[in-house]
Formats: structure tokens, sequence, C-alpha cells
């Protein structure tokens, strides 16, 4: 039902973004500039680093990313948007629900986190999507070499009845 509720939700965002032009950065990537964005990613990494962050597409407020991750970093908690994740390379464990350990504010509407105590362990690798909805802990507890992923943080938009 939630997933409804979201699918829901990016329509009528979508139909908005129709309505009310806005400034297009970057609309199409091709598999050729994904592999470039990972050999790149992947090449800027510092030791220790848990994420090279690049933008794949962006239509202002969404913006596609790709995130490459070699190591464990934070929990995350997103109070007002949702996170879709699409494994292009790679696998590992996620980890979603429970309570961020030593969780601290990093501004107004993100919480981060140590890790995750609680919560439901999944192994993902390529070809996996992952929804995570607003408000909900989630974390890579375990990467298995590298992961490539696409991200999509889609705001919460309330649905009047």
């Amino acid at each position: 039902m939630r997933i409804l509720g979201i699918t829901i939700a990016l329509v009528t965002a979508a139909a908005a973004l129709a309505q009310a032009p806005a400034p297009v950065t970057k609309t199409f990537s091709s598999a050729a500039d994904v592999a470039a964005l990972i050999a790149k990613a992947k090449s800027e990494r510092k030791e220790g680093q848990p994420l090279v962050l690049e933008r794949i597409l962006q239509v202002p407020p969404y913006n596609a990313n790709l995130e490459y991750r070699a190591s464990v970093g934070p929990a995350a908690i997103h109070e007002n948007e949702a996170e879709m994740f699409y494994v292009i390379e790679g696998s590992g464990t996620m980890v979603t629900g429970g309570k961020l350990a030593n969780e601290k504010r990093t501004n107004a509407s993100n919480l981060t986190g140590t890790g995750i105590e609680g919560g439901t362990s999944r192994e993902v690798s390529k070809g996996d999507f992952i929804m995570v909805p607003d408000n909900t802990a989630h974390w890579f507890s375990a990467i298995n070499g590298y992961i490539v992923l696409m991200t999509l943080h889609v705001p919460r938009v309330v649905v009047e009845p």
C-alpha cells in the first residue's frame, strides 16, 4: 500500500514538473556515460572513504546519483523523503528498519548513526531494487568488495483526500 502511495506521489510530482518549466541539467546518460562515472568514482575514492557520489541525471528537485561504495559507512534516516536504490554492480548486505546506533542529527531532516540495532538484513546484488520509505533507518552493513548503486531521493508529497 505504501508503494502505491509513493507511486501516486511520483506521478503527481511528474505532472507538476510537466506544467511548470524547471531548469533541466541532464536528462540522459548512456551506458558508456555510467561506465565512465563508475571508473571516475573508483579512481577518486580515497582509502577508507565509504562513498563516492556522482550525478547521473538531474531534473530538479530530483537527482539520480551513482554511489560507489567500497567500505561500510554510516547508517541514515531521511525524515522527509524516501530513497530508491538500484544495484548496478557488486553486492552487499542492506539493513532496513530498526533504530540508529549512536544517532546524530546531520541537518534539519536527516539523521545518521554508526549502524542499526534491529532491522531486517537482506543480501542485495546486481539488478536488485530497494525502496526505503521516509523515516526508515537504512545501512549497508557489509560490502562484498564494492557495490555500485543508482539512488533517487523522492521528496514526500502530501496527497489530500
